[in-house]
């Protein structure tokens, strides 16, 4: 470097090296909030990705020591907040953040943006009752909208084979989980109302997982498309505590998939035998009015014969009439039987196990409604409690901490006790303190002292 006052040159290095110490010197530790993008975690297990916004972006290294303090893993996507030192890397002249911890912000901003949509929609009238149809109690037809892979789809057709009830189920498959997810759900959903008209049933299926995983059933693309089907959806999605924007919209929510299966599928062994039941009371029925009608044909017949001896001149008329009595009865019998077979029919066709399901359904309807509001004053306490314990945060000295504050420790040798210190006379060279940081603590040993005025 050749010193001057306005025509100071620096070398490459030289200058680099003093913008170095100037920015690490100035943002020792620092919160920058950002989304990950450009991930790679090579063979040495340390993590380097850019953390962007929508005007700039920053490089970011964590170190393998650290990563593994993290509650989850990073990926790219993801909204969060870094916590670390700016550091710029003199071969190159990057400047980056090296992170020390990760707060993860992207299910929060996924929550607002769940709510804001749902207000949305639900001040549309998308989830009216009124808009919602009646499925079919007795299915012919079903199409799955699912990831054909997902062990969601297998739990369904397992109660489905279970259940030996004669409906086709047809598997659409689209990808559940992705950017491209959610257009494939509403085409899928459209197609098949172009395509299969005849559905009696359309089931949106796909195991749980996080808010993300399932983000695809929140978009409104996918609840617009549910909205205009004229085919009954059942939404299936996740588990008994996830909701989707789909579980609002469809004519009917499944806590999970193999729940939608026990509800959409009747039971064909359990009608089987009822079938078989009632036909049986038929059939003795029918068996008894004919024995009731030939025991009295006997009677009759005894008495007349009982009396042959006052009548032997009307022996042939009481053969014809006899004779007679018997086609009327055989025709009698028969006309009986075809009123049977009619009523066994009309029986079959205004059976009770229709009316007992929607009876069911509305039950259920109701014990999931109770859940709803359950929840959501679950929910609402849950933000009151979130509220006081900003409150009390925003009191507590480990806020003062969070902003880049620490308490140091004067370690004793010998006994290993600890000593706040407050003034820099209180140290010694070589003296061993212990810091402590908002998150995590080190120690450190005394190499100057800087004394102030008092």
């Amino acid at each position: 470097m050749i010193p001057g006052n306005d025509t100071t040159v620096y070398s490459v290095s030289s200058l680099t090296r003093e913008l170095k110490n100037l920015v690490e010197g100035r943002y020792r530790f620092i919160s920058v909030q950002g989304e990950i993008s450009n991930l790679k975690i090579p063979f040495s297990g340390h993590a380097y990705f850019t953390l962007k916004d929508t005007g700039a972006q920053l490089k970011g290294v964590l170190f393998k020591g650290q990563a593994r303090y993290l509650e989850k893993a990073i990926n790219d996507g993801q909204q969060v907040i870094c916590h670390g030192r700016i550091s710029i890397y003199e071969p190159r002249g990057d400047y980056q953040i090296i992170v020390d911890s990760i707060n993860f912000q992207g299910s929060g901003l996924l929550q607002q943006r769940f709510e804001k949509l749902k207000n949305q929609l639900g001040s549309e009238g998308l989830f009216d009752r009124e808009r919602k149809q009646e499925l079919t109690p007795f299915p012919k037809n079903t199409v799955l909208i699912t990831s054909p892979s997902g062990a969601a789809v297998h739990d369904f057709l397992n109660i489905w084979r279970k259940k030996s009830f004669p409906t086709n189920i047809t598997i659409f498959p689209v990808r559940v989980q992705g950017d491209s997810a959610a257009a494939e759900i509403a085409a899928a959903i459209a197609s098949t109302n172009r395509t299969f008209p005849d559905t009696d049933t359309i089931i949106l299926c796909r195991g749980g997982g996080s808010l993300e995983d399932l983000w695809a059933f929140n978009e409104e693309i996918v609840a617009r498309a549910i909205a205009r089907s004229k085919i009954p959806i059942v939404s299936a999605i996740g588990h008994d505590v996830d909701f989707s924007i789909s579980d609002f919209c469809a004519d009917l929510r499944a806590p999970t998939p193999t729940a939608a299966a026990e509800i959409i599928i009747p039971n064909g062994k359990e009608l089987l035998l009822k079938i078989n039941r009632f036909q049986t009371i038929l059939t003795n029925r029918i068996h008894s009015i004919i024995d009731s009608r030939q025991y009295h044909v006997d009677q009759n017949s005894r008495l007349l014969g009982d009396m042959d001896f006052l009548f032997t001149n009307s022996s042939l008329r009481l053969d014809h009439t006899a004779l007679k009595l018997y086609t009327v009865m055989e025709k009698r019998i028969a006309r009986s039987a075809v009123h049977c077979k009619d009523l066994s029919a009309r029986l079959q066709n205004n059976s009770p196990v229709a009316k007992l399901q929607i009876q069911e359904q509305r039950l259920k309807f109701a014990i999931e409604k109770l859940g709803y509001l359950f929840n959501k004053c679950f929910v609402d306490k849950e933000i009151s409690l979130d509220r006081q314990a900003a409150l009390l945060d925003s009191v507590s000295p480990l806020r003062t901490m969070a902003r880049g504050y620490s308490i140091t420790s004067k370690i004793n040798p010998n006994n290993g006790e600890k000593t706040i210190i407050r003034k820099s006379r209180q140290l010694q060279r070589d003296d061993q303190v212990e810091i402590l940081f908002h998150e995590g603590a080190a120690k450190c040993k005394v190499l100057t002292t800087k004394k102030t005025a008092d």
